[in-house]
């Protein structure tokens, strides 16, 4: 099963740049890294993005990060993927930009 996150430029960038990343700072701050599932990520772009117009999405394979990913629950008791270790370069399976244009974010099929 594929998983998601979103990243700002800069954020995606320094992924890049070092090869793993404690994540965007929320999830600094929390202490874990959040992903969405593909039903999820609308509402996590409209919730957390909305005035973002430069965005980077990562899909990962979730089984790839074995015990290090719980799911958990949070918006109205939805399971949400939460990795509790850094994200690297090599965890991710593929990328995209998110396109922003009069329906705001089009992240394309996610698969």
């Amino acid at each position: 099963m594929m998983i998601f996150k979103m990243f700002r430029p800069g954020e995606w960038a320094e992924l890049l740049t070092k090869g793993w990343t404690g994540g965007a700072p929320v999830d600094l701050h929390d202490g874990f890294v959040h992903f969405s599932t593909a039903a999820q990520v609308p509402e996590t772009l409209t919730r957390h993005f909305v005035n973002d117009d430069a965005l980077v999405l990562l899909a990962c394979d979730a089984a790839r990060f074995g015990d290090d990913l719980r799911w958990e629950p949070s918006r109205g008791g939805d399971l949400f993927p939460h990795l509790y270790r850094a994200l690297t370069l090599d965890d991710v399976a593929w990328t995209r930009d998110i396109g922003f244009g009069p329906q705001r974010h089009n992240t394309g099929p996610l698969e």
